[in-house]
C-alpha cells in the first residue's frame, strides 16, 4: 500500500520556523520527484516547492524563495520542508505529492498524495 505521511505541523507565531517531513511508503520513494502543496482556508490548492529524484535540483514558489528549504533523503524515504520566517499568510494545510514528468511534452503528472499537515501562524 503506498502511503505519504505529513507530520511536523503546528502552531508557530510569526518569524518561527517549522520543518516538516514526508515519511514515503510502498513505493520506490527514490525514483519520484516529490512536491510540497498547500491549501489555505477557502483557497484552492498552491504548488509551493518541488525537487527532483535524486535531489540535485529545487525549485519554489516566489513567495517561499529564500524562506524554505525542500531536501530529502532517499535512504529514509522521507522528503523535508525547512520552513523559516513563517508569516500569517503560510497558513494552510500543507500536502506532499509524488511527480513525473512526461517524457516529450514536459507536462508534470501528480501520482501519490499525503493527508497533510495543518500548519498555523499567529502570534
Amino acid at each position: 500500500e503506498v502511503q505519504l505521511v505529513e507530520s511536523g505541523g503546528g502552531l508557530v507565531q510569526p518569524g518561527g520556523s517549522l520543518r516538516l517531513s514526508c515519511a514515503a511508503s510502498g513505493f520506490t520513494f527514490g525514483s519520484y520527484a516529490m512536491s510540497w502543496f498547500r491549501q489555505a482556508p477557502g483557497k484552492g490548492r498552491e504548488w509551493v516547492s518541488a525537487i527532483n529524484s535524486d535531489g540535485g535540483r529545487t525549485y519554489y514558489q516566489d513567495s517561499a524563495k529564500g524562506r524554505f528549504t525542500i531536501s530529502r533523503d532517499n535512504a529514509k524515504n522521507t522528503l523535508y520542508l525547512q520552513m523559516n520566517s513563517l508569516k500569517p499568510e503560510d497558513t494552510a494545510v500543507y500536502y506532499c505529492a509524488s511527480y513525473t514528468v512526461v517524457a516529450g511534452t514536459g507536462s508534470v503528472e501528480y501520482g501519490y498524495w499525503g493527508q497533510g499537515t495543518q500548519v498555523t501562524v499567529a502570534s
